[in-house]
This record gives C-alpha cells, sequence and structure tokens, in this order.
C-alpha cells in the first residue's frame, strides 16, 4: 500500500513538472508577436523571432537605445561575429534554452563585440565622453547603436588599432587571456599545446601565451602553419600529418579550442600536475542536447580521480580584463587576425562561414 502511495505521488509529479513545462514552453515569446508599433528613433539591426539557421536572421529598423544615467550610447562601427552568435541563434544545444526561452527566443537581438564612437553619455557618467572610441562587449552588438553600462565591459580602444581590430577583441581573446590564466594557471617557462591555434581564440591564446613566457606549440591545419608561425608560436603541428596526442611532449597546459581529441589521449601529453583546458569544440548540428557540455561534464568527473587538473573556461566579459587587452595590444604585443569582413546586411553569410569552422581569426561585421 506505501509502495502504491509513493508511486502514485510520483506520478502526479511527474504530470505537474510536465504540464508545467508545457505551459513554459507556450508562454515563451518575444517582442516579434507584438503589433509593430511606429519607431520614434529608428536604426538599422539584426533580428531573430524564432530559433533556426542563418535564414531567421532580419535586416531592419529597430528602436534606437537611449543610456540610463550610468549608460554610454555607442555609436558601433564594426561587430564580430562568434559561435556563441549560432548557439543563440539556433538555440542549441537544446539546455540553454531554459535561460533563452524554450520556444521562442526572449532577446531577439544578436552580437557581443563591438568597436565604435561615443556619441552619449548618461548624467551619471564620468569615465567616457562623446567622441572617445571605444571597444567591448554587450548583447546587440549586431545594430547601429548600443548601450553599455560605464563599469560594464567597455574601454577605451588603442589609438595603434583599427576598428575592425577592436571590434574582433572581446568574447575571443578575453576567453584566450582567461582560459590560459585562469584556466592553465600557465606561468612563464612554461609549455602549453593550443589545439585550434588559428581560430578565433587561438590566434590570441598563441600571442597571449608568448607575453606570458611560454613556450608555445600550435596545432592546425596546413594551410594556416604559416600564420601561426608568424603569430609567435615556437612549434606548430599540422594536424593532417601528425596527431599531437602521440607525440612524445608533454605539456604543463592545453588549451582545447577543437575537442577533436578525448579526454584520455590528450591525459596521454598532459603533465602530471598540468592543466587540460576546454574552450570549445563541435559544430552548430553537433549534440543538440546537451552539445558542448558533454566534454566539460567529463573532464570535471575525471578531475576527481587524477592529480591532472581539467576543466572548461566561458569567457567572462568585463572592463578589468579588457583593459589587460588593451595595454597588450597598445604595446604591439597582440594584434587581432582578420579573416573576413561582411557588411552587416550580409551577417547571415557571416554566420554560414564562420559556422563551417574554416575562419582564420576573426570575422568582422561593418556596421553602416
Amino acid at each position: 500500500m506505501k509502495l502504491k502511495r509513493v508511486a502514485g505521488f510520483g506520478a502526479v509529479v511527474v504530470v505537474l513538472a510536465m504540464a508545467a513545462f508545457l505551459v513554459a514552453y507556450w508562454r515563451s515569446d518575444n517582442a516579434c508577436s507584438e503589433p509593430a508599433a511606429a519607431l520614434a528613433r529608428p536604426m538599422k539591426a539584426v533580428t531573430y523571432c524564432d530559433y533556426g539557421t542563418a535564414e531567421t536572421l532580419r535586416y531592419g529598423d529597430v528602436e534606437k537605445p537611449v543610456p540610463a544615467d550610468d549608460e554610454v550610447l555607442v555609436h558601433v562601427r564594426n561587430a564580430a561575429a562568434n559561435p556563441l552568435d549560432w548557439h543563440y541563434m539556433r538555440g542549441t544545444p537544446y539546455l540553454m534554452r531554459m535561460g533563452t526561452g524554450l520556444r521562442r527566443p526572449e532577446t531577439i537581438r544578436l552580437g557581443v563585440d563591438f568597436a565604435g564612437t561615443v556619441e552619449a553619455v548618461g548624467k551619471g557618467v564620468t569615465r567616457f565622453k562623446p567622441g572617445e572610441e571605444v571597444f567591448g562587449g554587450r548583447t546587440g552588438a549586431f545594430a547601429e547603436y548600443v548601450v553599455v553600462k560605464q563599469d560594464r565591459a567597455i574601454v577605451a580602444k588603442p589609438a595603434n588599432l583599427s576598428f575592425e581590430q577592436a571590434a574582433g577583441v572581446g568574447v575571443a581573446a578575453i576567453t584566450a587571456l582567461q582560459g590560459l590564466r585562469d584556466g592553465g594557471k600557465l606561468k612563464a617557462g612554461q609549455t602549453v599545446l593550443i589545439n585550434g591555434a588559428s581560430g578565433g581564440v587561438g590566434t590570441f591564446a598563441v600571442q597571449i601565451a608568448k607575453t606570458m613566457g611560454a613556450n608555445v606549440t600550435g596545432v592546425c591545419s596546413t594551410r594556416n602553419v604559416e600564420l601561426v608561425r608568424s603569430l609567435g608560436a615556437d612549434q606548430v603541428i599540422d594536424y593532417k600529418t601528425s596527431d599531437y596526442t602521440q607525440g612524445d611532449q608533454e605539456y604543463d597546459v592545453i588549451l582545447d579550442n577543437v575537442g577533436n581529441r578525448s579526454l584520455s589521449e590528450n591525459r596521454r601529453v598532459l603533465k602530471p600536475d598540468g592543466h587540460y583546458v576546454l574552450i570549445g569544440g563541435g559544430g552548430p548540428d553537433d549534440g543538440r542536447w546537451i552539445g558542448p557540455m558533454i566534454k566539460p561534464v567529463g573532464a570535471a568527473v575525471t578531475s576527481w580521480f587524477v592529480p591532472q587538473h581539467m576543466g572548461m573556461v566561458l569567457a567572462d566579459l568585463n572592463q578589468k580584463d579588457l583593459t589587460v587587452l588593451a595595454d597588450l595590444m597598445a604595446a604591439g604585443k597582440v594584434t587581432p587576425v582578420i579573416d573576413r569582413i561582411y557588411p552587416l546586411a550580409e551577417l547571415p553569410d557571416a554566420i554560414r562561414y564562420l559556422e563551417s569552422g574554416r575562419a582564420r581569426g576573426k570575422v568582422v561585421i561593418t556596421v553602416p
């Protein structure tokens, strides 16, 4: 009798949970379902009303933002595309929809990285002034204007950097910096292997690791060997002819931007007290339910049973680290690598190219 009551209670809980999920699913909506209102201050931007491929992106007019007392209004000159953008666009892995909207995206604006000129500031802003050239990160960067709180991810653009270059810094460079410094605990004199050294994060990671005094090995395809070597890599492995996990060299840190080798394979070439840091991996059609979270969970669990440190890093865009990067770039120690530049109206093509996994460095967007 007691087991029946427990089973009955459990069934009720399951039914209620399913009902709650269905209600939340059908109630998840966005501004696209509301009647179109006249725009008082129109600006061009890219929006998406439903999850899907690049065909869901729409270029058109939206309301220009007005800065609050502690905000800066930036006239965006350039933005940059990241894998983060196609994850949000597609709503994959599906697990992320718990925070972005179950059925439809709650926020219909895309883009994070930007570079531009301060057009106006709120009355409480003291750090920036109109006319100042800046760069940073803020949701909705694929637009003519974006507002950013003055103490968030926004800093002055180095004079020796173009807007195109500065736009490509944000997510990728922060990820590289935090992956090496915080995740990898990289120190001068140590050896670091960067898998995916020619990509957005990888091109920054090679240069940042060299500024930290490390001996750097980059892994890339044949066509990118000279690029990675030119960024300062001490050794370059062509993955088309060699498998880095089968070599004799052991590394203090492995920064993995690709995730194309198993944890056990990576452990084979990681020093006994080394750090393995997973950044990304997989394409837009891989692992739609949990996606790239499978390996990070596996890495975290593996760390419980082995002396090596294994985990992942997600970029935390903040003003302090953007300032560190700005100083490195101002000193000429780090230079953003740009692969292709697309106009904002052709953002779908830029996203498709990024999804192909063949980008060398950053894919930058020019904003009208």
